[in-house]
């Protein structure tokens, strides 16, 4: 699968708000290290960068599904339009998404050898860039985030590298499903232990897994889909 990529540093998303999720197309053969892509920036280290998060996938396909949603609801055009490297996205390709890809699922990408490691929890700051106020609730819902990737092995990629499937350990675990138990469905303790138990998913999800479990009452989402009160759109 041929795989287009992207990297970006950070900028003034709007004022008061730095973010890297401005992408450009990679157009040379660039390293990719445990840290992601060189050249390649997180701006809030907090929620985004480190092993488990040094790459972001998102399905190209996607894009014609969010022209219909807008088109459908009568919204007006959005900020950035809808095409590949508008979600801050490093890799982009057709013929994988949520419903197949797994966690745990290693592929071969130019020298590089990356792992899926979580879905993407989307942020408010897909609403700023957009300029929808509930974007980043519509995309948790319908499941089309995406996902992160950790660094196996370095090495350089080429711009028109492809990606290949080396190894999928998990298969009855696709990122779909990871997302939806974690935020689209009622507590179940099966499924939550499925999540805490699998050693390719990343620590901060199989601690969400873990509280859940515990405490027996849902994470609360609304500051990282919505954000602080005076960054909320109408």
């Amino acid at each position: 699968m041929r795989i287009s990529l992207f990297s970006g540093r950070g900028t003034e998303l709007v004022p008061g708000l730095v973010s890297a999720i401005h992408k450009q197309a990679v157009t040379v053969p660039v390293r990719c290290t445990f840290a992601g892509l060189e050249d390649d920036e997180q701006s809030d280290q907090r929620h985004h960068g480190g092993p488990d998060r040094a790459l972001h996938y998102y399905p190209a396909a996607h894009y014609l599904w969010w022209q219909t949603w807008q088109t459908a609801l009568g919204l007006p055009a959005p900020r950035t339009p809808w095409q590949p490297a508008a979600f801050g996205e490093n890799l982009s390709g057709i013929g994988l998404t949520e419903a197949q890809a797994c966690i745990g699922d290693v592929y071969r990408l130019g020298e590089a050898l990356i792992q899926i490691s979580q879905p993407r929890s989307p942020c408010f700051k897909l609403n700023q860039r957009f300029g929808y106020g509930q974007l980043s609730q519509v995309m948790q819902l319908n499941g089309r985030c995406g996902w992160l990737l950790r660094v196996l092995e370095e090495g350089v990629i080429a711009p028109d590298a492809t990606m290949e499937l080396v190894d999928r350990p998990y298969p009855e675990l696709t990122v779909k499903r990871t997302a939806d138990i974690l935020f689209n469905q009622v507590r179940s303790e099966a499924d939550l232990l499925l999540l805490l138990e699998n050693p390719a998913l990343s620590p901060n999800w199989r601690k969400h897994a873990a509280d859940w479990l515990e405490h027996g009452i849902v994470a609360d989402w609304q500051r990282r889909l919505l954000g602080p009160e005076s960054m909320r759109l109408g």
